[in-house]
């Protein structure tokens, strides 16, 4: 089953393992989000869900936002709204999801809006070399420097790296282990870094990456040349025991 939900990220810690090793894990406050609509094939051309998340008082929504919620008969408003592609056949507008949704063992993708860091130099922002900081340099070390490529083709193309605005942008990380879940606190802690600084909103769903888990055979070779020196005489090493 597809699995989302919204929550806000609390910071990072690191949880001790069975085997005592500690896992750095991103904490993320996530639910209750209520379903505050239904997109069907038959009326919207596909399926998905939208979920609603922080509740607000009605004054600090605009009248489309109240509308909209009023009209799914939401009581409770919510800031946050986002949509999911479920299964709508599963939901009903109302229903409330939390973080018992996920287990230990899921993989996931987090979804936020990573830090904003202004204006900043190609040095900082692309990681280019300051110049020498010998007699002469002048005080451009920070500089990218002349880009012009002559005559032809006479001007710098686009996309070149440059400075300019830094971060604050959507920024997605895929294939996520979930640690732990507290479905009392509301808490699901996920191996590694997120997008975001701490109180950010960020999405929580099922991992678009399919992957394979390997079977007891995984990586033993049927081929008789490559067995081990115990099972193979033809191998020098088994020859000289």
């Amino acid at each position: 089953m597809e699995k989302a939900i919204i929550g806000k990220k609390v910071g990072m810690t690191q949880i001790f393992n069975e085997a005592g090793h500690a896992v750095p894990v991103t904490v993320i406050q996530v639910g209750p989000c209520t379903v505050v609509q239904k997109k069907t094939k038959e009326k919207d051309g596909y399926e998905a869900v939208q979920l609603g998340f922080d509740a607000v008082p009605e004054r600090k929504l605009t009248k489309a936002e109240a509308g909209h919620q009023k009209k799914a008969g939401i009581t409770e408003f919510v800031r946050v709204l986002k949509e999911f592609a479920l299964d709508a056949s599963k939901f009903e507008v109302g229903d409330t999801i939390t973080a018992e949704m996920f287990a230990e063992g899921d993989r996931v993708d987090v979804t936020g809006i990573s830090k904003g860091h202004g204006f900043q130099g190609v040095v900082k922002r692309h990681g280019a070399a300051i110049k020498r900081m010998t007699h002469g340099g002048g005080p451009v070390h920070r500089h990218q420097g002349s880009l012009g490529a002559g005559t032809t083709p006479g001007h710098i193309f686009k996309g070149r790296d440059g400075a300019g605005q830094m971060g604050n942008e959507q920024v997605t990380v895929l294939n996520l282990d979930v640690i732990k879940v507290d479905a009392e606190l509301g808490i699901v802690a996920v191996r590694g870094a997120v997008p975001g600084p701490k109180g950010g909103v960020v999405s929580v769903r099922s991992s678009v990456i399919n992957v394979k888990e390997k079977g007891a055979s995984a990586g033993i070779s049927n081929n008789p040349q490559k067995a081990s020196a115990r099972v193979n005489p033809q191998k020098a090493s088994a020859r000289n025991m």
